[in-house]
C-alpha cells in the first residue's frame, strides 16, 4: 500500500500511491543537466532564517558585493527591525543601475483552459468557471486596444493546457503582438528547448515562470494532477528558455504557499546561478503574494504582510542590483507607488486578468482578484508625481 499524506483542509487527497510521482518526468519532457536544480534545492533545505543576527544583517548592508550568505541574512527575521536602513540601501542600488526609470507593461490573458489541479489557482481544472479562448481576431482587437494606451510591452498568458493553447496557437498570438509592441513576454506552461526556440522566432523576448514553492513536499500537496505536478521540469524551465534563445527570464515564488523566507531565498539563488551560467541573460524577479481565489480557505495560506514583502524585494535588489523587478496588481496602489521608488523597476497598468477584458467583452473568468485597478494614464501620473520617469520601451530594433 502507498503511504498517506496529511490532507489539506477541505481537499480530499487520495493515497499517494495512486498519483504520479511529482519528481518523475513525463513522456516528452526534455531533461537537461540537473546541477542548478540540485544546488537550488540544497540551498533551500539548508537555509535557516532564524540563525542570523542583527550583526549579520549589518555586515550584509555594508558589503560592497553581496554573496548568498549576505542575501540570506537580509531575508532573515533579524533584518525586519532594520527595514528602513535596508530600504535606503536598496533605493540607492536601484538608482545606481536604473536611474529614476520605471518600466510599464500590461498582461493579456488569451485563454483560461487548464489541465492542472493546483488547489490555490482560480484556473484549476476542477473549478467551475467560465472557460474561454480568444481567436486570432479577438487577440488582434485586444492588442490594438492595449497599444492605443501607449504601452509598448505586453505579457501574454494562458492557462496551462497544451490541448487548448498549443505552442502554435501561442506562437501566432506572439506574431500578432510583435506588430503592436516592442517587447513581448510570455507566461505559459513550461516547454522544451525547441519549443522556446520556435516562440523566440515568433517574436518572444522573455519568459516568466512561477515556481510557486521550492518546497518539494508542499509542492506535491498543492499540485495534485497535470503536467505542472512534475516539480523538476518546472524548475528547469528558465534554463531551457535561455537555451532556446530567449533574451530574458523571470523568476518568482508565490509568497504565502509555504515559508516565504525560504521560498524567496531559493528564488534568489536560482536566479543567481542561472546568471552565473548564462551571463548574457537578462534576469528579473516577480514578487507575487497569494491572492483570494476559489478554494482560498482550503489551502492554509501563510500570510505575508506588506513589510515582509518589502523586505523580500529589498533583499533581491541588494543581492542582484542589476536585475529587473516587477510589482504586481495583486498589491494595492499605495504600496505599488511606494516600492517603485525603492526596489521595483517595472509596474503593470490597465490590467485585466479575465479573457477579453481589455476591450470590455470578457468571455472568461479571472485567475485571481487584483487590488490595483488603475488605468495606464493613472499609473503614469502616479509615477511622474514621484519625480520618476515612466519608460515604455528601451530597445531599438534595427
Amino acid at each position: 500500500m502507498g503511504q498517506t499524506i496529511q490532507p489539506l483542509a477541505g481537499i480530499e487527497i487520495e493515497d499517494i500511491g495512486q498519483r504520479t510521482d511529482h519528481m518523475t518526468y513525463l513522456p516528452g519532457m526534455e531533461q537537461i543537466d540537473s546541477s542548478i536544480r540540485e544546488a537550488v534545492l540544497s540551498a533551500f533545505a539548508g537555509y535557516q532564517p532564524e540563525a542570523y543576527t542583527a550583526q549579520d544583517v549589518r555586515q550584509a548592508l555594508n558589503a560592497s558585493i553581496r554573496t548568498p550568505w549576505h542575501f540570506a541574512a537580509l531575508l532573515s527575521p533579524a533584518a525586519e527591525p532594520l527595514l528602513e536602513e535596508i530600504a535606503t540601501k536598496a533605493r540607492a542600488e536601484k538608482r545606481r543601475f536604473f536611474g529614476d526609470n520605471v518600466y510599464l507593461f500590461t498582461p493579456i490573458y488569451i485563454s483560461n483552459y487548464c489541465e492542472n489541479y493546483c488547489v490555490y489557482c482560480g484556473f484549476n481544472c476542477h473549478n467551475k468557471i467560465r472557460r474561454a479562448k480568444l481567436n486570432m481576431t479577438d487577440i488582434k482587437r485586444e492588442m490594438e486596444a492595449i497599444s492605443q494606451t501607449g504601452l509598448e510591452e505586453i505579457l501574454i498568458l494562458t492557462g496551462e493546457s497544451r490541448a487548448m493553447s498549443d505552442v502554435q496557437y501561442i506562437g501566432e498570438a506572439c506574431k500578432i503582438a510583435r506588430k503592436y509592441f516592442k517587447m513581448v513576454g510570455i507566461e505559459v506552461y513550461p516547454m522544451n528547448t525547441d519549443e522556446y526556440a520556435y516562440l523566440h522566432r515568433c517574436g518572444v523576448d522573455y519568459v516568466t515562470v512561477f515556481q510557486e514553492t521550492y518546497h518539494a513536499d508542499r509542492y506535491e500537496q498543492l499540485h495534485l494532477a497535470g503536467h505542472k505536478r512534475v516539480f523538476p521540469y518546472r524548475i528547469e524551465a528558465q534554463e531551457r528558455a535561455l537555451r532556446g534563445g530567449m533574451r530574458g527570464v523571470a523568476f518568482a515564488a508565490l509568497l504565502g504557499l509555504d515559508d516565504f523566507r525560504k521560498d524567496a531565498f531559493a528564488t534568489g539563488i536560482h536566479a543567481y546561478l542561472i546568471q552565473r551560467k548564462y551571463p548574457h541573460a537578462e534576469i528579473s524577479f516577480s514578487c507575487p503574494r497569494l491572492r483570494p481565489i476559489v478554494n482560498h480557505d482550503k489551502i492554509n495560506p501563510k500570510d505575508v504582510h506588506e513589510r515582509q514583502l518589502l523586505q523580500v524585494m529589498c533583499a533581491y535588489r541588494l543581492f542582484m542590483p542589476f536585475a529587473g523587478m516587477t510589482i504586481s496588481t495583486r498589491e494595492r496602489a499605495g504600496f505599488r507607488n511606494h516600492v517603485i521608488d525603492i526596489a521595483a523597476t517595472k509596474i503593470s497598468a490597465g490590467v485585466s486578468t479575465g479573457i477579453g477584458g481589455h476591450i470590455g467583452e470578457e468571455q472568461g473568468d479571472d485567475q485571481f482578484e487584483i487590488a490595483d485597478n488603475r488605468d495606464v494614464a493613472q499609473v503614469l501620473d502616479a509615477i511622474q508625481a514621484q519625480g520618476l520617469q515612466p519608460v515604455m520601451n528601451d530597445y531599438i530594433y534595427v
